[in-house]
């Protein structure tokens, strides 16, 4: 009988059609996930008008769902250690797309609020679930890059969502955008059937054969027996999971981690729910300042692939850190007078160096922590920055409603960044080349 890591199995494994399918339908998760959360900025000037929101109401009602996504984060990363990835990713999907469509039978601004906190607890519940299973299944080699490209569904849903705004919004109002979440829900069945469950939860249950068969689909060179027995080589956690964050060094890098999430996450949400109205305030059409947000996505997307190209290259955290850069000095450059040309270079590149590095945010912590606490970890991350992206509305909302001038609008995005970039520095600077933690955090 031979005793099998699994982790050595899986990161040395060869590309195969089971991680194009795992990769393909966790994408297409994350464009649901994408067009349900960005669907708030394409809708924002139409409500503002015909409910007579201020700004700084507008931007409390766009923290609802952000509120929902931290509690949803919290919640339902830890609670998928317990019940399985698929079955947290299940529970997640059904409660924001079941919500979102009914939002468009919102009437006034609190029904219109509790429906999106609700869906934005599957939302938040989602992200770090799917990215925990991506990369628990990715080769370690092109463990960034898979990650990335898709976590790029992300931003494919919100470039789906301002599409489809700017053709259904004149055409049939903001409820139609609502709607059209029902749509993902008859996918269900097949999502269900297709997608794996954790192997490393298959082997905690006692579900060896289970796990020995999508191992044998994970890595068909390596002629797998049945006899063959399967081991995790974990540290076994002691105590709370949550503390485990903080164990074996761990503790100033996770409080590092949890600033740039929360950096990333203020310029992400602050753009994608004004830029629209930023724009259309400069004197654009709704249909141009959509194509803004279309532009800011495409270039999340590229920016994402791209950081994971150069992820898998080099130092992460060093990646990640420049693009915190570039972010800052783009963001900033938006308020200045810009050629048309210019402006969608300088909005993609923000795109690329915030939704983009968000994804990288999410790699980079996916590698850090071990694969009993990953779930754990990245939804502590992802719902400590939250509360960055519940800031980000609303401090648009703030400066809109003191009418400050376009550039300091901006100015106020970009500060953010900078603060990021040097967090991911102190993550770089502190994570040692050889730890047995970081191999086991990419096992």
């Amino acid at each position: 009988m031979r005793k099998l890591d699994v982790h050595e199995i899986i990161d040395n494994a060869r590309f195969t059609p089971f991680h194009w399918m795992v990769m393909c339908w966790c994408a297409l998760l994350l464009i649901f996930d994408g067009y349900d959360l960005f669907i708030y900025g394409v809708v924002l000037p139409v409500l503002m008008k015909e409910w007579g929101l201020t700004p700084l109401e507008a931007g409390a009602l766009g923290s609802y769902a952000l509120f929902g996504m931290m509690f949803g984060a919290l919640f339902f990363g830890p609670l998928a250690d317990k019940i399985g990835r698929k079955k947290g990713i299940a529970i997640c999907f059904v409660l924001f797309s079941g919500f979102t469509v009914l939002n468009g039978f919102a009437s006034n601004p609190t029904e219109f609020g509790v429906c999106r906190f609700m869906a934005g607890l599957g939302i938040g519940g989602l992200m770090p679930n799917v990215v925990a299973l991506m990369n628990e299944y990715a080769p370690k080699k092109l463990r960034s890059t898979l990650v990335a490209i898709m976590f790029s569904g992300y931003s494919l849903g919100g470039m789906l969502s301002a599409g489809v705004g700017i053709y259904m919004l004149p055409r049939f109002g903001w409820e139609a955008m609502f709607f059209a979440a029902i749509l993902p829900l008859l996918l269900l069945p097949l999502i269900l059937w297709y997608l794996p469950e954790s192997v490393g939860f298959l082997l905690r249950q006692g579900r060896t054969e289970q796990a020995r068969a999508i191992l044998k689909r994970v890595a068909p060179e390596r002629a797998l027996l049945d006899d063959d027995e399967l081991i995790l080589a974990e540290t076994k956690t002691r105590g709370a999971p949550v503390l485990e964050l903080f164990r074996e060094g761990r503790a100033l890098r996770t409080v590092m981690i949890w600033i740039a999430f929360f950096c990333c996450l203020l310029m992400v949400y602050a753009l994608s729910s004004w830029l629209p109205k930023l724009m259309a305030n400069a004197g654009y059409s709704l249909g141009s300042s959509l194509s803004f947000l279309l532009a800011l996505n495409f270039g999340g997307m590229f920016g994402a692939i791209a950081g994971g190209f150069l992820g898998d290259r080099f130092n992460l955290p060093k990646v990640v850190a420049v693009f915190f850069i570039v972010a800052a000095v783009s963001i900033s450059l938006l308020g200045f007078k810009s050629p048309t040309p210019l402006l969608y270079l300088l909005i993609a590149i923000a795109g690329a160096s915030t939704i983009g590095t968000q994804i990288l945010l999410y790699a980079t912590a996916a590698q850090f922590y071990g694969l009993e606490i990953r779930s754990t970890g990245l939804g502590w991350a992802s719902g400590i920055g939250r509360n960055g992206a519940i800031v980000g509305p609303l401090l648009g909302g703030m400066l809109l409603g003191i009418n400050l001038p376009l550039q300091l609008n901006f100015m106020a995005f970009a500060i953010p960044g900078a603060i990021a970039a040097l967090a991911m520095c102190f993550v770089s600077l502190r994570q040692p080349k050889a730890a047995p933690l970081v191999a086991a955090a990419q096992g």
